[in-house]
């Protein structure tokens, strides 16, 4: 529409628009696109120099508000810096920056690269940010505006905090933008950043600038989620009871009914059809459940790649890829296969030559020509980015990807598939959240190129699509601190404030901030249940006497009864729990219950005071650390069976080897129908208690109340008092609770940093110095082992090896029984290590804390081959872990590395930790370039 078109008030507007707001007219002048409103809406806050807070959905053009934040920081002849979670996405950050200001306006500091720290815009990792707050960098001077990307991510239970200390501890000179998917309580975190950052504007998007449509694929047939009149699918969500397609609710009864036919009449020795086979339900009727293969096609027909097909396995991720190989899958043309083999060979050309076979490579190369890649944490970070860069590009039509996709990389895609709604969380299956659903289904739809998206879930046996839709239209997680005040954080907070100023610098913290909201509502809650407990206790009062004591008495009699039965329990745990304390190496033991229940002998008693955790072979072959689960009752050593030095419980051989030697030894043993018992403790309890009993109830049976012949009308008033008494203390004890959390957590840690000599009153210690430097997750433990001089006298390759057992964690406990260990020297300290972790385990517990972990000793050998100089072959061959995995440990092995360097001061270990640094970044693990995540 021309200026002449408009009426004199939209001329009038527009004038004073771009009078009112000159740095957003040029800015909107670079763009051949326009702006959305709330894009507008935000950019004219920024200009008026208010912070602003921008929740919206994924691909709606968030990150435009943040460039415009930076071209106003140019334009006024200030800093920028654009902070991110992950250092792949400030990497893909950095390089869209450079295209636009040009590399000389444009910086990278990530703890692993350093690019131009100084230029007037710098894009870093929130981490960086939050050591530079602390170390005072000079770097901080002339800084106008901090871009926050994916703010939500305070919530990150391991990472979270460090979003909350920036925003606390920035300058109140600097203008905050931060930068969220939609939240449900996105009005709540915008009047937080309000009461610590000052003015700041909520601005929320939830329409989608592609909308998305939901899908089931049903054997061959692609069908809608929701009745298709029902639905507007470019809301950021579905409003809550859509109803749901009647043709899916069919394939559901039909399922449900073929499955108890099923379980009826399925002939005894046939197999069911497995994954990829035709599978009968209902009424005779046939549906195909589509292999990964078929899957690919279907979307390809339709005009639905690129497409993301979340795998929650890595494993089945890289099997996804060989099936589609196999079946002959091929998504490009002659000249995109030219285009992607030559842009993955010079991607990859620094990768040592000898490392290609080892790492895959060819088999990786194989599956992009043809437009199928997975995207996993275990690749190579550097295949990672020729998969990311392709992808965008739209050569690699279909990637195979865990979650881990979904957090803050920017792939979006015509499609996304989930082929199951549940996902493996480190402890059970589980389903996957309303929230991460809509991470996930939020990559669809690329704007620009797409006029519409689409979210594909697979049908699988059992499904429900009722509740498929209510993931599908509830409105995405509300946004909850997981803030704690760490060890780091108090000394140098301390050394910033002292003591008293850091302690309410910490109660303006979110997680503060929510706690005393909710102290609010629980307060009226608590009120509430007060006014309706007399009303109660008024409803139960009776003319012969005092209900309320009679109800009493009643409640008394099933609390002992009841005490009795937990203690008898709790009497047979304790006798289990005493009974694997006398286990060893070698003893076979039966198994009393759960899923390994049978004979299984034993290779690490995994002996711990309150929860014992022995590590068994058994019959069937299975290597497992079993828990007090498995003990209901206690056990005993029946006989003994020779368990090699060099056991290794991943080796197949090895434990068909052993299992095969339990079995003939327990051939003519019967299985014992009890464990060792201790009755007459048990019946003596039982004996206290029946006794009890007995005076309680003839107490009851002389009250005037008993014979009320309105007696269970009283009893029931009586007992709802006693439930909402109940829950009325809890409800106290929550207010209570709430009240000032985040600093009586930060009072224990400053106590047990007292205990320690690293406080001194308002002060830090010269021995608290070293903490300071000291970021990661066992930083406790780091500052101990400096301070002790435990790592002193090792070489770099033995300080590799024990610094590592303080990064790395296996994926699974139960990964490895005794992991392979360096000799000499190195094991010594190891050991230490532990042993000065159980020391600051038990100091913690007395403060009532449980931030450090055990130290994985996992990793220890590879850590130290590498830094001796072994190839790749050689040091992966020793472990299961991919080379993606490889590398991430080792980046996190030279970042403890550096800042161990700079915690000993003039000192040899600095010499040493400097040395080890250069020794390892070597081969792959140097060559991650800007593509590290």
């Amino acid at each position: 529409m021309s200026t002449d078109e408009l009426s004199p008030s939209e001329r009038y507007a527009e004038f004073r628009q771009h009078r009112a707001h000159p740095v957003l007219r040029d800015f909107r002048a670079m763009h051949d696109f326009g702006l959305d409103d709330f894009q507008v809406r935000a950019c004219q806050e920024i200009e008026e120099g208010r912070g602003v807070l921008v929740a919206a959905p994924t691909g709606s053009g968030k990150t435009i508000v943040g460039e415009f934040a930076i071209h106003l920081a140019l334009q006024t002849g200030r800093k920028a810096f654009y902070t991110t979670p992950i250092k792949a996405l400030s990497n893909q950050k950095y390089h869209d920056l450079v295209e636009r200001y040009g590399p000389e306006n444009v910086g990278l500091l990530t703890g692993d690269n350093t690019v131009n720290g100084e230029a007037p815009v710098v894009v870093m990792t929130t981490e960086v940010l939050r050591n530079m707050l602390y170390a005072g960098s000079r770097t901080l001077l002339g800084l106008g505006f901090v871009i926050m990307d994916e703010v939500h991510y305070l919530a990150d239970r391991s990472r979270g905090a460090v979003w909350e200390e920036v925003i606390i501890h920035l300058p109140e000179s600097v203008t905050l933008v931060s930068l969220s998917a939609t939240v449900s309580n996105a009005e709540e975190f915008g009047e937080w950043l309000a009461t610590v950052r000052g003015e700041t504007a909520t601005i929320l998007e939830e329409r989608r600038p592609v909308p998305l449509y939901q899908h089931v694929m049903v054997g061959r047939r692609m069908l809608d989620l929701f009745a298709s009149s029902d639905v507007d699918a470019a809301a950021g969500f579905v409003k809550e009871g859509a109803p749901v397609n009647e043709e899916l609710m069919k394939v559901a009864r039909d399922d449900w009914a073929a499955t108890r036919v099923r379980d009826r009449r399925t002939p005894r020795g046939r197999s069911q059809p497995g994954r990829g086979g035709p599978k009968q339900i209902g009424n005779g009727r046939r549906v195909w459940v589509p292999s990964r293969a078929d899957v690919v096609d279907r979307l390809e027909r339709d005009g639905m790649l690129p497409a993301i097909v979340f795998i929650f396995s890595r494993v089945g991720c890289d099997a996804a890829v060989t099936q589609c190989l196999n079946a002959g899958t091929r998504l490009t043309t002659t000249a995109e296969r030219d285009e992607i083999f030559a842009y993955v060979e010079a991607s990859c050309r620094h990768l040592p030559a000898d490392d290609l076979h080892v790492l895959g490579y060819h088999d990786f190369l194989d599956g992009l020509t043809r437009g199928v890649a997975a995207h996993h944490a275990g690749m190579l970070p550097a295949f990672k980015q020729c998969v990311e860069e392709l992808f965008a590009r739209g050569l690699c039509k279909v990637v195979f990807a865990t979650e881990t996709l979904a957090l803050g990389i920017n792939m979006p895609a015509r499609t996304v598939v989930i082929e199951k709604l549940d996902k493996w969380n480190g402890e059970t299956h589980a389903s996957i959240t309303p929230g991460e659903y809509t991470q996930l289904t939020g990559r669809a739809g690329r704007r620009g190129l797409d006029t519409e998206g689409h979210g594909v879930v697979l049908w699988q046996q059992g499904m429900n699509p009722r509740e498929l839709a209510g993931l599908a239209s509830t409105r995405t997680y509300p946004l909850r601190s997981s803030f704690r005040p760490s060890y780091n954080m108090a000394v140098n907070l301390v050394h910033q404030f002292g003591r008293d100023t850091s302690r309410e610098l910490l109660e303006q913290s979110f997680a503060q901030f929510q706690a005393d909201k909710a102290v609010v509502g629980l307060a009226r809650q608590l009120r509430k249940a007060q006014d309706a407990l007399d009303g109660y206790r008024e409803a139960a009062s009776c003319h012969l006497g005092d209900f309320m004591e009679y109800a009493a008495l009643r409640r008394r009699i099933s609390d002992v009864e009841k005490g009795a039965s937990r203690a008898r329990k709790a009497d047979r745990r304790d006798e289990a729990i005493e009974s694997l304390r006398a286990l060893r190496p070698g003893d076979v033991i039966s198994v009393p219950t759960g899923k390994f229940a049978g004979f299984a002998v034993v290779i690490d008693p995994g002996w711990a005071e309150d929860n014992p955790r022995p590590y068994v072979v058994t019959a069937d072959r299975q290597a497992r650390r079993l828990g007090m689960i498995d003990f209901p009752s206690p056990v005993e050593a029946l006989t003994r069976v020779k368990v090699p030095k060099n056991f290794n419980g991943r080796n197949p051989q090895m434990r068909r080897d052993l299992a095969s030697a339990l079995r003939t030894k327990t051939h003519d043993l019967s299985m014992p129908t009890t464990g060792r018992g201790g009755p007459q403790r048990s019946a003596l309890a039982r004996s206290a208690a029946d006794e009890e009993v007995a005076e309680l109830r003839a107490q009851l049976q002389a009250h005037p109340c008993h014979v009320c012949p309105d007696r269970e009308d009283h009893d029931r008033w009586a007992q709802r008092w006693f439930k909402l008494s109940r829950d009325a203390e809890t409800l106290k004890r929550r207010v209570e609770n709430r009240t000032n959390t985040v600093a009586r957590q930060f009072d224990r840690v400053c106590e047990v940093l007292t205990a320690l000599d690293y406080l001194e009153g308002e002060k830090v210690s010269p021995r608290g110095r070293h903490l300071m430097r000291l970021y990661s997750e066992m930083d406790l433990v780091a500052a101990e082992c400096i301070r002790r001089g435990l790592w002193e006298d090792l070489d770099a390759s033995g300080l590799a090896a024990a610094l590592s057992v303080l990064v790395f964690e296996a994926r699974r406990p139960d990964d490895a029984s005794s992991p392979r260990l360096p000799g000499g020297a190195v094991r010594d300290v190891i050991g230490e290590t532990v042993r000065l972790w159980g020391e600051l385990d038990r100091l913690e517990k007395e403060h009532r804390l449980d931030f450090l972990r055990q130290p994985d000793p996992g990793f220890a050998w590879i850590a130290y081959r590498w830094a001796e100089g072994d190839d790749l072959d050689d040091v992966l061959g020793e472990t299961d872990l991919a080379a993606g995995d490889f590398v991430r440990w080792m980046k996190q092995l030279l970042d403890l590395a550096g800042q161990v360097a700079d915690a000993a001061g003039d000192s040899p270990l600095r010499g040493t930790a400097r040395e080890l640094v250069r020794r390892v970044r070597r081969g792959v693990v140097a060559y991650s370039g800007l593509a590290e995540d």
